[in-house]
């Protein structure tokens, strides 16, 4: 008897880590120290201890359910990306640039090219955020998980100046809301698109006119990263006074976040189009209004409080850097909370 019998094939592990060796390097940063391969990641403080009061901001999460598509289409380049923007997302609401990244990865089976390819979508991820990615593990888990399955997490660790941290407390009534369009679904409420929708290659493969292209496409579209977005909207000469990156618990859980006691957010719904995968999913699912609001992003990926005079800046800066933006609603004094209207 021996590991590789047991069900660990250690050799597996090395050749997963030399395949993805060439992506995790394009997303070095000068402060990044050391290879790859350590027992840990090291980071150099340098950049950052100029700074007049820096804050360190981390975030940490999954892909949670939608990690069956990825199952079933035999994808596995994209999921990386999601799990890099649910972390990176939360990070840069706050006022933050995430600095570094590290992913897990736990599997019933190490296939060292498929491991590459989720640690490519990573590697995706964190380039379109700037972040470095440092450090990682993949786990080989025999007789705990299937063979053909995985569940992938990580967490990320930013920084900003004490002064620039975005907390919601400056909001007041007559402030506007600016929304970020989403890529899609994004990485929340796949429960509820499973009980929907078959998870089956037949079903996924099923093409819809509504949508352009067929289900499985629309639903594994990445979650949109918007690190750079928010950027280009502060070197705008912006201050964004709020911001609510929509995930699980949709806007009913997720605007709130960053809103101060005595104010509402008023969203109103025809200020955009909501894109056609939700329509479709409310339909066939007959699933109400209010539960698509309370479950889904609705095609706003971010939600901004500004002041009403850098409202149309705001929308400029962010179609500037590839955006869209839409001015979706307003603060009023009342109760906490959101109105969809």
């Amino acid at each position: 008897m021996d590991y590789k019998k047991a069900g660990v094939d250690i050799e597996a592990g090395y050749k997963s880590v030399e395949l993805m060796k060439k992506h995790v390097k394009e997303t070095f940063r000068p402060e990044v120290m050391g290879g790859i391969g350590g027992f840990s990641g090291a980071f150099s403080m340098a950049a950052i201890k100029n700074m007049e009061h820096p804050v360190l901001l981390s975030g940490t999460d999954g892909v949670g359910t939608k990690i069956k598509l990825a199952f079933v289409l035999d994808k596995h380049d994209t999921v990386g990306i999601d799990c890099v923007a649910m972390c990176v997302n939360d990070v840069a609401c706050a006022g933050g640039e995430p600095l570094f990244f590290l992913d897990y990865i736990a599997c019933g089976k190490n296939y060292p090219e498929k491991i590459a390819d989720i640690v490519k979508g990573v590697a995706e991820g964190c380039k379109q955020a700037g972040c470095a990615l440092i450090g990682g593990e993949t786990a080989e888990h025999p007789g705990l998980m299937p063979e053909d399955e995985y569940d992938l997490a990580g967490f990320t660790v930013g920084v900003a100046e004490a002064k620039d941290v975005i907390d919601g407390s400056t909001i007041k009534a007559g402030d506007t809301l600016v929304g970020i369009a989403s890529s899609g679904v994004h990485s929340n409420g796949f429960s509820l698109v499973r009980s929907v929708f078959e998870m089956t290659k037949e079903s996924l493969d099923t093409y819809y006119d509504e949508l352009g292209k067929t289900l499985g496409e629309a639903l594994i579209v990445p979650t949109r990263i918007y690190v750079k977005a928010l950027k280009a909207v502060k070197d705008a000469g912006v201050t964004i006074k709020g911001c609510s990156h929509i995930t699980g618990g949709g806007f009913y859980e997720n605007i709130p976040r960053m809103l101060p006691e005595g104010i509402n957010a008023q969203v109103k719904k025809d200020s955009y189009e909501v894109p056609a995968i939700f329509k479709l999913m409310q339909k066939k699912g007959d699933i109400a209004e209010e539960m698509m609001y309370n479950t889904f992003n609705m095609g706003l990926g971010m939600v901004l409080a500004v002041d009403p005079a850098d409202a149309e800046k705001t929308v400029e800066a962010l179609k500037a850097a590839g955006e869209q933006a839409y001015i979706v609603g307003t603060c009023v004094a009342g109760e906490k909370g959101v109105t969809i209207c």
